[in-house]
Order: structure tokens, then sequence, then C-alpha cells
């Protein structure tokens, strides 16, 4: 049976924070480890104590939401990040990914499925508000529609391209088996390692490949013939 899933939570709103707090004390599967109320809180919080899961407002008091997305990732690797927030528009969305955020949930006053969402998140998904999944989807499309041409016309003009950075074994296991479904949890068993050496790989893999989230990824290993 998986431990407790520690979860931390960043929300400048007393309310917002106490239902979010109850939600998670009422799973049992669930543990709130620590609530603050700012950025340099939980920051300084962070140092010290790992959690598997951390739950961010992007309009803190003190410094933007995005800078603590990205200081958690650099000092917790293995700790998953999950924007709430008010903040709908593409521009908030694409900065949230790019600083490490793995899933985006938008409040819209209901809470019921947030354990839900905090589960599959540290099982390897990526949780978002339908909103954004549609954004994120339309931008992909853009990109992934772009892409060919451009490097078509990079090709024709003689205009040399710069290749991703080769994946190691591991990371090609990895890749390969969440490209055939497989959640985090289940990709871990296989390979006989947990959950956060996974989520460590996929990071890496991001990385090499230069995108946000596992469509990608598997977008741009099958463009480059290294996924049938």
């Amino acid at each position: 049976m998986m431990a407790e899933t520690q979860v931390a939570l960043v929300e400048d709103d007393t309310g917002m924070r106490e239902r979010i707090s109850r939600v998670v004390d009422a799973d049992p599967s669930l543990s709130l480890a620590y609530s603050a109320t700012n950025a340099s809180d939980i920051l300084h919080w962070l140092v010290d104590n790992p959690v598997d899961v951390l739950l961010v407002d992007l309009g803190l008091p003190d410094r933007p939401g995005l800078q603590v997305i990205s200081q958690c990732r650099n000092m917790q690797p293995a700790c998953a990040v999950m924007v709430l927030s008010i903040f709908g528009d593409e521009a908030n969305m694409v900065q949230a990914f790019e600083a490490g955020a793995s899933g985006y949930l938008l409040k819209d006053g209901t809470e019921a499925d947030l354990a839900t969402h905090i589960r599959h998140l540290r099982a390897g998904g990526s949780p978002m508000s339908p909103v954004i999944a549609r954004k994120l989807l339309r931008r992909w499309q853009a990109h992934s529609g772009g892409a060919p041409r451009e490097q078509a016309a990079a090709k024709a003009a003689g205009t040399p391209t710069v290749a991703p950075e080769r994946l190691s074994p591991r990371e090609f296991e990895v890749l390969d088996l969440v490209s055939r479904g497989f959640t985090y949890v289940e990709v871990g068993v296989q390979m006989g390692v947990s959950a956060s050496t996974v989520q460590t790989h996929i990071r890496n893999i991001y990385g090499k490949l230069d995108v946000h989230n596992k469509s990608e990824a598997v977008f741009e290993a099958r463009n480059l013939g290294w996924l049938p």
C-alpha cells in the first residue's frame, strides 16, 4: 500500500486555504504537512521538509507563485506541483508549466474532486481544469502543426537545426511505457523503481526534448523516430 501523500499548500486567501485543508484532511490517503500564507514562508519550510505534492496559488502577496514553483522544483525535484488559481489566461498557464507545474486547476468554488486530482498528480498524471486543457491542446496543436513546416524550411535553406540531447536507456524505457498509457506508479512497478524516480526521469526527458507535458514528449520523440 502506498504511504500517505504528503501535501503542502501556499494560499493567502483564508477561506480558500481552510476549504482546501479540509478536503485534504478528510481523505485518509492524504496528509496536510504544512499550510502557508505567503511565498517566503513556504520556501523557507520546504528547505528542510520534503513533500510529495505542493499546491500553489499564483497570486501571493510577497512574490509571484511562479517563483515558488520554480524554486520548489530546484529544491525538491521529486515534488509534483499543482497550481490552484483564479487566473485562467494562457500567459499564466504557459509560465506555470514552464516553471515546473504538472497540474493546473481553476478556483471555481468546487473542491469536491480536489483529493482525486491530488492522487492523480501523485500517480504521474497532469490534472487540469477543462478550460486549461483546451487552451493547452490548442497551443500544442498550433506548435505541432507549425514545427514540421519550420524544420522543412530550415532544411531547404541550409540552416542547421539543433538536435535534442539523446535520452538515456532508462529514459527511453520510461517514455516508451508512458507512451503506451501506463501511469508513473505502473511504470515504476515494471521497472522496479519508485514513482518519484520515474518522475525524475520524466522531468529529465522534458528538459532534453524542451517540452512541458507527456503528450508533447511523446509527439517529439515520435517525430525524431525514437518511438514507433
